[in-house]
């Protein structure tokens, strides 16, 4: 059974705060807490799918590799979130691999306890239908993103989800709250780890982010921000204060890498799963 840490850990998600006492303990019965260190696997992609899973803490990343052998971040999971659900999707096996990024803690149920666990439970069911509905609209996100905007503007709006879902303030603005590498950035925008390192390097010098390994701080969110969006230039920062506060700079040579479905360098793009 769940540990009494469990319990109070559970009573601040989400997912679990509508439930009494009584709705609780059902719902966790036949759970066993599991702890992932660092880089531990949780399942494997193509795995017969055993359990399904909700993260306590920590976080974890859900990759997928392509039939031609490549690498696919498909996003992140987030304390309070559940992750596993093929039985909900009526599939035998997972479609992705997951992974610690940090320590987690997360609690598995037995696959096939799903049908009491949502059936006794209302709330729970609903949350899950919330959940996979929100992978499905975030996946058409990222197929029109791929079909339609340039690099610069993919990998800008995934550092602002990524900092608008973990960031965590610091001295010098807001940090992605895990460890990122440039790599994952590429995997998830459908671009090269040169192209990212090219930009990131470029958005440093201009003061709109802070980089380095494993570590993405965003200190002007106003000037990635307007990145983002297909409708504005690109701006020179260098040397300007004043964007890291929000202020509009002057307009430059666009410095972004232009393509669509294919990275500018040649690399493939990938697309969202």
């Amino acid at each position: 059974m769940p540990s009494p840490l469990c319990h109070a850990l559970l009573r601040n998600l989400e997912l679990f705060s509508p439930l009494s006492d009584a709705q609780l303990k059902s719902a966790l019965r036949g759970a066993q807490p599991c702890r992932l260190l660092a880089g531990a696997i949780a399942y494997r992609q193509g795995a017969a799918a055993s359990h399904f899973f909700v993260l306590l803490s920590g976080r974890l990343k859900v990759a997928q590799l392509t039939a031609d052998g490549e690498q696919v971040v498909v996003r992140y999971v987030n304390p309070g979130d559940m992750f596993g659900l093929a039985r909900a999707m009526r599939q035998s096996r997972y479609p992705a691999t997951v992974q610690a990024v940090l320590e987690s803690v997360c609690l598995a149920w037995p696959d096939a306890l799903w049908e009491r666990f949502v059936g006794n439970h209302p709330q729970l069911s609903s949350m899950a239908l919330q959940t996979m509905g929100q992978r499905l609209q975030d996946a058409h996100l990222r197929i029109q993103e791929l079909s339609t905007d340039e690099v610069e503007q993919r990998v800008a709006r995934t550092i602002l989800r990524l900092v608008e879902s973990s960031g965590q303030p610091t001295a010098g603005g807001i940090g992605i709250g895990f460890p990122i590498t440039r790599q994952d950035i590429a995997e998830m925008t459908g671009t090269t780890l040169h192209t990212v390192s090219r930009l990131l390097s470029d958005w440093r010098q201009r003061g709109i982010v802070d980089s380095s390994r494993k570590r993405i701080v965003l200190r002007s969110p106003a000037a990635l921000a307007r990145l983002s969006r297909q409708d504005q230039p690109a701006m020179d920062c260098s040397g300007c204060a004043s964007c890291i506060d929000g202020a509009p700079a002057k307009t430059a040579q666009p410095v972004h890498a232009q393509g669509r479905l294919r990275a500018p360098d040649g690399g493939p793009a990938q697309g969202a799963l």
